[in-house]
């Protein structure tokens, strides 16, 4: 009943939270304060005090009882699915689930498809999205590549709601066990924040020392938001302005209810390509999401700017950020970046004799 557990978990987390946004508001105008500028700190006196305090420990008391109860029940034969409504869930109180154990929190795990084989292809999701999700309109690229070009798909599936740096740690260490054996060679491909975590994994497996990157041989960005996206920065525009008001200040909380890999957004990431490794790209015109001048590192300060190559960039006219997931023109580009290039031949004539 693990997915029972974790569901009533937030709905008693939800009943608190609500608590202190209903408290805050009610201290501030009980108090008379002034329009704008500081409230009081959140908290009522007296009779008010204990009622909103009777309703923390009635929340507090039914949660462990409820918790316990349920805790009795048959475990379930396998754990939540990673559906869509999950990864979505994860995506925006991940790091909430994760920081209280709650069951609903997704696990770091790869998924793989096919025969094992020397060359690997790591695929690495985007937020709120999971390993199933590169399958669209009947297309996949994992599988795509696997039938033209040999590969061997690796689908990641990772709680795209904590911070991107936790998860790109996580990674490194995992693949420094997956890729062990000697004579494999390792290519990424990521859509959007999947490309955050796979710099972030790069970035520690150099501190770290690790072996595996020595066999990575290329990654290729799909719409990866390397210097931000400007929704997320929409969203951190709205916590400031309902913090003006100690009227509206408790309701700033609402907006701080998304995850902190989707905070991560909000700025990119701040480490540099990987050294040694061939990075590829890919950009659309039609994405709202992410900008074309984000999702090619480009920008006016010279020290914020990534150094893809011009022939590594594209920008797929009328794609849009999900169409980069099954898009004819994308997958052409791709299997033309994956495809082996072979050696020239020797095209030397005999001397004569």
């Amino acid at each position: 009943m693990d997915t029972a557990r974790g569901i009533s978990r937030l709905a008693f987390d939800a009943v608190e939270q609500l608590t202190h946004i209903v408290e805050g508001m009610h201290a501030n105008i009980a108090a008379l304060s002034l329009p704008f500028g500081r409230g009081t700190d959140g908290r009522t006196r007296g009779v008010t005090g204990f009622v909103y305090q009777s309703i923390r420990s009635v929340n507090a008391g039914a949660r462990t009882a409820l918790d316990r109860g349920l805790g009795l029940l048959p475990a379930e034969a396998t754990p939540a699915a990673s559906g869509p409504l999950l990864s979505v869930l994860n995506g925006l109180l991940g790091d909430h689930l994760a920081a209280t154990e709650n069951p609903l929190a997704i696990p770091m795990q790869l998924r793989r498809e096919g025969e094992p084989r020397s060359k690997r292809l790591l695929l690495i999701h985007g937020v709120c999205m999971s390993d199933r999700g590169w399958r669209r309109n009947g297309h996949d690229h994992g599988e795509a590549l696997a039938r033209d070009l040999g590969y061997e798909p690796l689908y990641l599936l990772y709680n795209s709601g904590r911070h991107v740096s936790e998860n790109g740690r996580e990674l490194a260490g995992l693949l420094e066990e997956l890729l062990a054996e000697p004579d494999t060679e390792l290519t990424i491909l990521a859509h959007s924040m999947g490309g955050l975590v796979a710099r972030s994994a790069c970035h520690h497996a150099a501190e770290a020392g690790h072996a595996w990157p020595r066999r990575l041989d290329k990654i290729v960005f799909l719409g990866t938001p390397h210097l931000g996206a400007p929704l997320e920065r929409g969203g951190r525009w709205l916590e400031l302005l309902l913090g003006v008001s100690p009227y509206s200040a408790p309701l700033a909380r609402l907006g701080m209810v998304r995850g902190a890999g989707i905070t991560d957004l909000r700025h990119g990431a701040s480490t540099p390509l990987p050294a040694g490794v061939t990075c590829h790209a890919l950009a659309g015109t039609r994405d709202v999401l992410v900008p074309v001048s984000s999702a090619l590192g480009r920008h006016t300060d010279p020290d914020r700017r990534l150094a893809f190559p011009e022939e590594h960039c594209w920008v797929g006219s009328g794609v849009g950020h999900f169409d980069l997931l099954d898009d004819a023109a994308v997958y052409a580009r791709l299997r033309a970046i994956m495809t082996p290039v072979e050696p020239p031949r020797d095209r030397r004539t005999p001397a004569s004799a």
